[in-house]
């Protein structure tokens, strides 16, 4: 489905980005050159992001009808991006100018190779990543090879969360959570990792709670994990495509347990699709797995679209844009540049946080280690192995 970016949001952004100095005509980037008539662009989303960065889009079109006129969206599910853009590199048909990209897609699409170095890119005008990001989201700037630029961040997970009614005694450790599967099968989901975020989360956070041998390495470091996930299939009636369609599952009373995020902890019980009492906890051995989202541009683009897109980016990851991505606390916190705090955001957002965010998050997030996601290769390695020997078992 297409649609044109909404002007919706743009008219009390319009205050903020007023004034704003970004990238005036000229060269940059290589002898790249903003154009001399406004383009469209064509972006996909393949993580959800809008929810976080819809305003930051409208601002950016409503600032710069110079460079830009329309940027139309498509969603797509985060396994099939990277095929359909090799498929277009092949044809020599590249359509599509950015994508909002997880590590999932980002890895991925690394393994094809299918993403512009913007980091070998000389005067881009961007910033200095390490100055401004917070630091576990310049990890995982790091992660991208330079084939992407981090625009949100989270801690993430994985946590777990239940309805108290139905669960009397939540489980605190992984042991307990497997013990409780075998006494309520079926009542437990969880989806596919390599197209859900809590999904992944719980995949690699299992290593740390387990006291496997090699938490980063999925093909031999990982035996008590992939024995767990074997044995707890058993209890488990089939894996979601999706983390909405769980959520959905799990609001209406089909489960009693599924892992989470902090913000999908948060924002599914802000939208009214799980209910508001639902309770969180985490467990023994807890190590968060950070998640943050990119955007990227395929090889194939016009010299012209990657110049604006680079001064997209670079607008992204001002600080009075980034607050908006605190939204209904999808991505919680959701910032992934450093100082920018809930006050700054609309108060819509704050009002959701209050309501709706859980008061221990911020001794859980100072108290608990954050790790990397696995790298690229070694999470294909994993989402691999989990298809092949877990779902498939």
């Amino acid at each position: 489905m297409k649609f044109p970016i909404s002007r919706r949001h743009f008219l009390g952004g319009a205050a903020t980005v007023a004034g704003m100095s970004v990238l005036g005509k000229g060269a940059f980037a290589q002898g790249l050159k903003l154009p001399s008539s406004p383009v469209t662009l064509n972006i996909i989303d393949a993580a959800g992001n809008l929810a976080l960065t819809q305003p930051i889009f409208d601002n950016y079109l409503a600032k710069h009808p110079e460079l830009v006129s329309t940027i139309i969206f498509n969603k797509a599910p985060s396994p099939e991006l990277p095929g359909k853009i090799k498929a277009q590199q092949r044809a020599n048909r590249v359509d599509i100018d950015m994508v909002i990209i997880g590590p999932d897609a980002l890895s991925a699409g690394l393994a094809d190779d299918i993403w512009v170095d913007i980091g070998s890119m000389t005067d881009t005008g961007l910033p200095d990543f390490k100055e401004i990001y917070q630091e576990p989201a310049y990890r995982m700037q790091g992660l991208s090879k330079g084939r992407g630029v981090t625009v949100t961040y989270y801690p993430s997970g994985p946590l777990i969360s239940y309805m108290p009614e139905k669960v009397k005694t939540a489980p605190t450790t992984a042991e307990e959570l497997l013990a409780w599967t075998k006494e309520n099968p079926q009542k437990f989901i969880y989806a596919r990792p390599a197209n859900s975020g809590p999904g992944r989360t719980f995949l690699m956070g299992l290593p740390y709670l387990l006291g496997d041998k090699d938490p980063t390495d999925p093909t031999n470091g990982w035996e008590k994990t992939w024995a767990y996930l074997k044995e707890m299939h058993k209890n488990i009636e089939y894996y979601p495509a999706g983390t909405g369609a769980l959520m959905k599952e799990f609001g209406e009373g089909t489960r009693d347990m599924t892992v989470t995020t902090t913000g999908w902890d948060i924002n599914p019980r802000a939208l009214g699709v799980v209910p508001k009492e639902a309770k969180v906890g985490m467990l023994k051995g807890f190590h968060w797995v950070c998640d943050a989202h990119y955007l990227s541009i395929p090889k194939g683009v016009s010299d012209e679209k990657i110049a604006v897109m680079l001064d997209l980016i670079k607008f992204a990851l001002q600080p009075e844009q980034q607050a908006y991505t605190y939204d209904k606390g999808y991505f919680y916190p959701g910032p992934a540049v450093k100082d920018v705090t809930l006050e700054m955001a609309p108060k819509e957002s704050q009002d959701v946080i209050a309501e709706y965010g859980r008061p221990e998050y911020a001794d859980w997030i100072a108290n608990n280690p954050i790790e990397l996601p696995l790298e690229p290769a070694a999470l294909v390695a994993a989402f691999r192995r989990w298809d092949e020997e877990v779902a498939a078992g």
